[in-house]
């Protein structure tokens, strides 16, 4: 009977030993260099996002992390490339709002809920409506009313036939019961130069593109799109706070990897996530240059938040006819 217990405890021990360096090359991440896919051109918000990740793990974990841009197709051209890599932790993707979007716009070669495994919600943020600061509109319901007056000839600008923006003025028409014209512009700064010129009535995007300009007095901000003022905007008026109840729209950030990645590289690569969000100068450049609202979320938990945006979206796309650029 105790040469038996004795046995079984001996087996059981080698056993526990022999996976033991099974275990730790599991987890001995990173020992080369990981590509982060930024699916968008230098600039912007995702691609500083993702330098500012990479500049700081580099130093953490002892391996370069490389920002790879590959743009193009909203961002659906870099995600089919990650969805597509092999996944041993070696490949990450930085994605923008548009990623949640996309599957109601584009005929994709990869299944966005299934071809990609989510790491982490780094963020949302708000966008603002924004005019000409010598336009007389002084709050949204100035610009429904020149709307409702005038039906079909008040003109929004957003970066984008089926970007955010555009798909938050069509909510916002038909909850409003007010008809505006879209005027699709290649990215924010084409939009940016017209609404200061006053060439379309007012514009949509994200605050941190917006801030600078509201702050220096050439625009002026009518509105939020969260449910509550934003910190890069406190003096300006959620939406939910001028008839649109409970009304939020957020543009957000998220990391991902492909399908099938070690559990134990996704849960130290998350960690070490963790940590950098964690800096008080990364959380300071975050909120302070892209009006970021930090959320540093559980895979889980992005990994639902991505399919809610998917439907909601999808739904917007699909009533209202919307086709890509």
């Amino acid at each position: 009977m105790i040469h038996s217990i004795l046995l079984r405890a001996a087996v059981a021990l080698a056993a526990a030993l022999a996976a033991l360096p099974a275990l730790g090359q599991k987890v001995d991440w990173p020992t080369r260099p990981v590509r982060f896919i930024v699916p968008f051109p230098p600039g912007g918000s995702v691609d500083p996002l993702a330098r500012l990740v990479g500049s700081r793990l580099t130093p953490a974990l002892g391996q370069q992390f490389i920002v790879d841009n590959r743009s193009g197709g909203s961002g659906s051209i870099g995600a089919g490339i990650a969805a597509k890599a092999v996944p041993d932790g070696y490949t990450f993707l930085f994605v923008f709002d548009t990623h949640a979007v996309n599957p109601s716009l584009l005929t994709l070669p990869f299944d966005t809920v299934n071809d990609l495994a989510p790491v982490m919600l780094v963020g949302t943020a708000p966008m603002a409506v924004v005019t000409n600061a010598g336009k007389p509109y002084k709050s949204f319901g100035d610009v429904i009313k020149a709307a409702k007056a005038k039906p079909d000839a008040l003109t929004y600008g957003s970066v984008g036939s089926g970007s955010l923006g555009h798909l938050t003025m069509k909510l916002l028409e038909q909850a409003g019961g007010f008809k505006a014209v879209h005027v699709p512009y290649k990215g924010g700064g084409p939009m940016i130069v017209d609404v200061l010129a006053g060439h379309v009535e007012v514009g949509i995007a994200s605050v941190a593109v917006l801030s600078p300009h509201v702050k220096g007095g050439k625009m002026r901000a009518v509105a939020v799109t969260g449910n509550k003022r934003s910190h890069t905007m406190p003096d300006v008026p959620a939406l939910a706070e001028q008839g649109f109840p409970d009304f939020s729209a957020l543009a957000w950030w998220g990391i991902f990897g492909p399908a099938g990645m070690p559990k134990p590289v996704l849960s130290k690569f998350h960690a070490e996530l963790t940590k950098v969000f964690k800096l008080p100068d990364v959380r300071a450049q975050l909120t302070d240059t892209l009006g970021m609202d930090l959320v540093v979320s559980t895979p889980d938990a992005q990994q639902k938040f991505l399919v809610s945006e998917i439907a909601r979206w999808g739904k917007v796309v699909r009533e209202h006819g919307i086709r890509a650029d």
